[in-house]
Order: structure tokens, then sequence, then C-alpha cells
């Protein structure tokens, strides 16, 4: 059997499974190793310090694989934003034929992009959210569930709800992301009326991940309990990974009147590079989901794609087929 839907013929993949933009993570030698495994990988444009830089990281991902693959673009309130309008040009002129975009207030960029023929992930956290993407003309959704790492939002919606809610509602493609490492999840996922999964977290703890091999054993070695939501009081929840610098940012805002200033020095993300690159767990946050608890192992990309697809067959043909 093969796993075709809207979301592998709309991206020209073989399986329905797309990395998520993880920043310091999503770079050449990780998205081509998806795109080539049958899946979509995605570099994360603003991990480059320029648009440049992004340029030739587009050039390095395309030197290494010749399938499909997209760049992420988070747009995020800063009081010194980032040249998004650069980043955007960078990404058309260098051929990229698919885009996922996250954050606030979209729709310059997604006006661009479609001009240029330029598909159109947009990654949501709530069913209202989605919906006005869709109205914005995006062309497919990733729909995040309260498990996911990274920022879900502030409704603490889990999947098992917010993809059908999603789906009850939305036209077009939708990708559910939040939870997902293995077949199991992804029949799920399909079985709730998404066309396919969004994996952040699983990538990491892959050979081809470009973090340190101390945090791909963290990974491992976490159960489904080890993260810790920060930023709650400051109504920007995120999830990361627990560890002495999360706990301590948990503790901080615990006095209502913490301020964003009181956790700065403990949040920069110059910091959680240094986690991510260096392997010392504790200098700095390091993002990630509740889908640390499915984790086991850290198997290629290829061997990791292969297992989640046979795992999600074997499941549809043998055992639901089974029960009727």
């Amino acid at each position: 059997m093969t796993l075709k839907t809207r979301i592998t013929e709309l991206l020209g993949i073989e399986y329905p499974i797309v990395q998520g933009g993880m920043m310091w993570v999503g770079r050449a030698e990780l998205a081509a190793a998806v795109s080539n495994a049958g899946g979509l990988g995605i570099l994360t444009a603003l991990t480059q310090p320029s648009p440049d830089d992004l340029r030739k990281e587009i050039d390095r991902c395309r030197s290494m694989t010749d399938k499909p693959f997209g760049v992420n673009l988070t747009i995020l309130p800063s009081v010194t934003p980032p040249p998004y309008a650069e980043y955007r040009k960078a990404i058309i002129e260098s051929g990229v034929k698919i885009v996922e975009t996250a954050g606030h207030n979209p729709r310059e960029h997604v006006e661009d992009f479609k001009a240029n023929g330029v598909i159109v992930i947009h990654k949501c956290t709530a069913v209202r959210h989605a919906l006005s993407a869709e109205r914005m003309g995006v062309d497919a959704i990733s729909i995040d569930g309260f498990e996911c790492a990274g920022h879900p939002g502030e409704d603490d919606i889990p999947g098992l709800i917010l993809i059908p809610a999603a789906a009850d509602k939305v036209k077009i493609p939708m990708l559910a992301s939040g939870g997902f490492g293995d077949g199991r999840g992804l029949v799920a996922a399909l079985a709730l009326g998404a066309e396919g999964i969004n994996m952040g977290t699983r990538f990491c703890a892959t050979v081809e991940a470009p973090i340190h091999e101390r945090v791909k054993q963290f990974l491992v070695d976490n159960d489904e309990r080890a993260t810790n939501l920060i930023f709650r009081s400051l109504r920007n929840t995120g999830r990361v990974s627990k560890n002495s610098v999360s706990d301590q940012v948990v503790e901080i805002l615990k006095d209502p009147d913490a301020k964003f200033e009181n956790i700065h020095h403990l949040v920069k993300g110059a910091d959680g590079r240094k986690a991510l690159e260096t392997g010392d767990l504790d200098a700095g946050l390091i993002w990630a989901g509740q889908v640390q608890g499915l984790i086991n192992d850290i198997p290629t990309v290829e061997v990791l794609m292969k297992r989640i697809v046979s795992d999600a067959k074997d499941i549809i043909q043998s055992r639901l087929a089974g029960l009727v």
C-alpha cells in the first residue's frame, strides 16, 4: 500500500512526513536527509545570520538533495526585528518552492510568496488561526497541539482534540504537529483528519541532526514528563526540556510581579545555541516536546523514516483491518 495524501501530492514527496523548522537545527544536513528519505526537509531561515547566508545554505542543501525541500520563516514580535523582507526575497530569488510560515501577521509574506508561485504552509495553534490563514490564501495548515515543542499558544488544547476540530472546518490540506514520532502517531493523525505529520523533536534525535550527541542522548533519556512550560505569565507560553535553566525561569516567573527583564539573562537564543552545539545541557534553553517520552534511539533519518512508514502500514493493514 502507499501513503498518498493531499499533502504528498501538494508537496511532491513520497511520504506524508515533514520536518519542522527549528532554530539552530534546521540546517542543510538534516533537511536534505529528510527529503532524500522521502519526506520534506525544511531549512530555518533565521538560523542563518543574514539573507546572503540563507542563500548559501539553500545552495548547500540543493547540492545534497534533488528532492523538494522548504524554508521556514517565523515572524516574531521584537524590538529590533530581523530583516524579514530581505530573508523572504532570498527565499524567492533562490527558487525555493515551499515555505513554512509561523508567527504573527504573516499576510505581507504570504501574499508575496503566493505572487511568486511559492507553496505556503502556515503553522497554527488554534482553529480560528487556521481559518484565518486559509482565508489569507495559504496552501496548507500545520496545526500544533499543546504537546509540541516551541510555542503551543495559550489555549492548551492537545492534539487529540485540536486536530479533528481543525479538520472539521479547514478545507485545505493539514499537517498534524506536536507529539509525533512514530508510525502509531502517523496513523492516528490520518484517522483524526490530518493528511500527514510534522515532526521536530524526533528529528533532533537522529544521526544527521546538527546538534551535539549529548543533547541527542538527553532527548532519549528524558520521558514525557521532562518538559517545562515557560513564559506562561507573559502570555507567550513555550515548551522546553526540563533543565536547570528552564527550572529557574519557571521559579522566577512564579512571582506575579516578574517581568521578562527578570529572566532575559536566562533565555537568550545564543545560550540555547551554545547548549545545542557544545552539549552543555545547562548552558541555555533546549526546546523539545513531550514526544521525548517516545524517543528511544538515535537512528539515521532514513532508518527512522522507513520505520515510521513500515509501522504505519502494518498498523493499517494488520491491526486495524483485523478489527473490521
